[in-house]
């Protein structure tokens, strides 16, 4: 059996990341977290069973595993009730709602889950009715205050990277080109990881989105060599904003905004304090000049942006332990640095 995916041999600004990582991966989600879950079209029996299941599963994860409030979670699917099915119109008002309610300091995840399609033109996502583009989606949620979690799980997913991606989003496809069009077993893995324990790899009671998209990744590959099969999908990710994305066993810088990104809620969010959450506000602020100075690094000399980057990073770090440390001292988690 394959092992879990690793990185290759590090370059001394991933060593950098590797060493602070750790400390990073305490409490780092938002203040508020919402999703929008569109199971679209299933074209047929079988799918329809599939598709019934992961939905089940990914809102099971969000309201009960992730805590995510109920309010804050939208479910469109094709067999519910008019307001709830998944149509472009319904999307477009949804979209539209959460417009007016995400913050800066928010999370939102939007998880596409069902069939898409590729005409050599425009990648689409199969909806009950007209379906929309990825040129549609980008439209759609760009505006969109947070931070934006893009799941697409769908065959012919590869367009949307590019497409959706921008400095601070997390863009994630089933499949790393336009000729991959066979229906995907991703969405499965996915939904496994995100709830799964084994998925923590550095073991801190919590998984971010890179340690569910690595794990998916490796339950995809795994899942074809048990039966023989090439493999026809492979997930890529990209929070750099590049629109390049990367494998989880690929050497890239993806994969260091997902790293401290988080669903489930941070330890003590609830907690009343005002140091804590001066704290997780000012750990929010340094993520959003993170993700500024990112989008500034074609301008800047090497050497100014990795020094930019070497203060955020030890901030960060430092904000973090701070936050373990008072979280420990409310009782939420184990204060040891």
């Amino acid at each position: 059996m394959r092992q879990l995916p690793t990185l290759n041999t590090p370059t001394p600004k991933a060593l950098t990341l590797a060493l602070l990582l750790p400390v990073l991966a305490a409490p780092a989600s938002a203040a508020e977290r919402y999703a929008l879950v569109v199971s679209g079209v299933s074209g047929g029996d079988k799918y329809a069973a599939q598709q019934q299941a992961w939905k089940t599963d990914v809102t099971a994860f969000l309201t009960a595993g992730a805590a995510v409030p109920e309010a804050n979670v939208v479910i469109l699917d094709e067999q519910s009730a008019p307001s709830s099915t998944s149509t472009a119109g319904n999307v477009r008002r949804v979209l539209g709602d959460l417009r007016g309610r995400v913050t800066t300091a928010d999370t939102l995840l939007v998880m596409l889950i069902g069939h898409g399609t590729f005409d050599g033109e425009d990648a689409k996502f199969n909806l009950v009715g007209p379906d929309l583009s990825a040129a549609e989606w980008h439209h759609l949620l760009d505006g969109l205050a947070g931070r934006v979690i893009v799941v697409n799980t769908t065959e012919s997913s590869f367009p949307f990277l590019d497409t959706l991606s921008r400095p601070g989003r997390i863009v994630i496809t089933a499949t790393d080109s336009t000729a991959q069009r066979f229906a995907t077993v991703f969405p499965e893995y996915f939904i496994r990881a995100l709830s799964s324990a084994s998925s923590d790899f550095d073991k801190n009671g919590r998984v971010s989105i890179w340690e569910a998209f690595a794990a998916a990744s490796a339950g995809v590959r795994q899942h074809y060599e048990q039966r023989g099969q090439l493999s026809t999908e492979r997930p890529l990710l990209d929070d750099d904003g590049d629109g390049l994305g990367r494998e989880a066993d690929a050497p890239g810088e993806d994969g260091t905004l997902a790293r401290v990104v988080y669903l489930s809620a941070e330890p003590g969010a609830a907690s009343g304090d005002a140091a804590l959450a001066a704290l997780e506000l000012q750990r929010v602020t340094l993520e959003r000049q993170l993700d500024d100075l990112k989008a500034r690094k074609a301008s800047m000399e090497e050497t100014a942006y990795q020094a930019g980057l070497e203060r955020i990073l030890i901030e960060l770090a430092t904000t973090a332990r701070q936050i373990r440390q008072r979280s420990g001292q409310l009782g939420y988690i184990d204060a040891t640095p």
